[in-house]
């Protein structure tokens, strides 16, 4: 027991431990700890620069094996409206929050003034984003939706290839499980690097920015308990009255234990499959949408990405508002959720994708790996317990008020 509750929660643990000391060394120490600064800019620019390479051969890798399928021919658009849609009003739920409750950073508890994409057109900003001009601009932090992009077409030309692309396929293979365990060397150093990090902002800034940081975490954890114990309540109502609504909540109990326990939605596949059984999912139906949504839809990911772009926004003395400023912020919350469990550690690439669209500097990754990592528990037991209410509507939009199965 003990050993499979650090297996899961070890390094959590360890990097909460490293940034709880920092903060108390630069509480302690105030101005006397910025010698630490460049362990945590060390640490920073090591990341930064293993991301890139990991975007390019986990996404170029995954596509390259990916074969035709009745399954992927059978996913209709109810399952792609309902699992984009539900991520979409979680997103939307937290920005009205936050439009209600809003992060404030007190004067001189800042960082340095971050210059976003605020001042150009719809069409500038995209043209950015989404393309470079040279080659080499496509390995840079900054253009991570066109590496993105790239690595797709990698991915696919590879595939159309076939027989004579199976080098090339065995070479991204190969430079993808390399990369991989890079990543995995530089995480070794993180518990050091953020502590060195928190510690230099605390002795700059003191118990301003803890205060910043409580307000974000609390707006996360109640945004997404509302989605908990309400929102999926409603999904499941809609899709089949309180006969739905009863069998969600009798048989849920287990899927949020085993997302509690293992802190993973894949983990929790298993146990949505049987309680999607339970509540009377149509197996195809049951058999197709949970697999599919454990990696790929969550909604508290959306959720926990809104208020990181919020918090960086406020902590960078910026402002964001305005119809296109929301579309962005729902836009990157949707494709972060998706790159967070459809590409390996893709965690730590959310957050240097959100970076690259909105123009915030290195400083920025560090709060938002504190936010996500103390929150990981709570985001765990949302996104995993939202597919079997998903599955409900799934169902009732394919087969109609009549999807209930009996079970046993």
């Amino acid at each position: 027991m003990k050993k499979g509750f650090w297996a899961h929660y070890g390094n959590m643990i360890l990097l909460l431990t490293g940034i709880l000391i920092g903060c108390l060394l630069g509480l302690i120490f105030r101005e006397k700890i910025l010698f630490l600064e460049p362990v945590g800019d060390i640490f920073l620019n090591l990341l930064f620069t293993v991301v890139a390479p990991l975007i390019f051969f986990a996404i170029a890798s995954a596509i390259a094996h990916m074969e035709p399928s009745a399954q992927m021919k059978r996913l209709a658009w109810s399952t792609v409206g309902v699992l984009t849609g539900t991520v979409l009003i979680s997103g939307m739920l937290t920005i009205i929050a936050i439009w209600i409750w809003p992060l404030h950073v007190t004067a001189g508890g800042g960082l340095t003034a971050v210059d976003p994409h605020d001042h150009l057109s719809p069409g500038q900003t995209a043209t950015q984003l989404l393309t470079v001009s040279d080659f080499y601009a496509l390995f840079s932090r900054k253009s991570m939706l066109a590496l993105i992009l790239f690595s797709v077409g990698v991915g696919i030309a590879t595939l159309q290839a076939k027989e004579k692309g199976h080098a090339f396929r065995s070479f991204l293979d190969s430079g993808n499980e390399v990369i991989l365990r890079l990543l995995n060397l530089i995480m070794y150093l993180a518990p050091i690097g953020l502590g060195a990090y928190f510690a230099c902002q605390m002795g700059k800034w003191g118990t301003g920015m803890l205060g910043t940081y409580g307000r974000a975490i609390v707006i996360l954890t109640g945004v997404s308990l509302v989605n908990y114990f309400f929102l999926f309540s409603f999904y499941a109502f809609i899709a089949g009255g309180r006969v739905a609504l009863k069998r969600y909540w009798i048989n849920i109990i287990v899927p949020s234990a085993t997302a509690l326990g293992t802190s993973s939605s894949i983990a929790t596949i298993p146990a949505n499959l049987e309680a999607s059984r339970k509540m009377g999912i149509p197996s195809f139906i049951n058999k197709l949408v949970i697999p599919l949504a454990g990696p790929l839809h969550k909604e508290a990911s959306s959720i926990t990405e809104v208020v990181k772009i919020y918090l960086m926004y406020s902590m960078f003395h910026q402002t964001l508002s305005g119809p296109w400023a929301v579309c962005m912020v729902l836009g990157v919350s949707l494709l972060v959720s998706i790159v967070e469990g459809g590409v390996p550690n893709g965690g730590y690439i959310g957050e240097v994708l959100t970076i690259s669209v909105f123009g915030f500097p290195p400083s920025a990754l560090p709060p938002m790996i504190l936010v996500g990592t103390v929150t990981d528990p709570t985001s765990t037991l949302v996104n995993a317990t939202g597919d079997p209410a998903s599955a409900m509507l799934i169902s009732r939009l394919t087969i109609g008020k009549d999807w209930m199965e009996e079970t046993v």
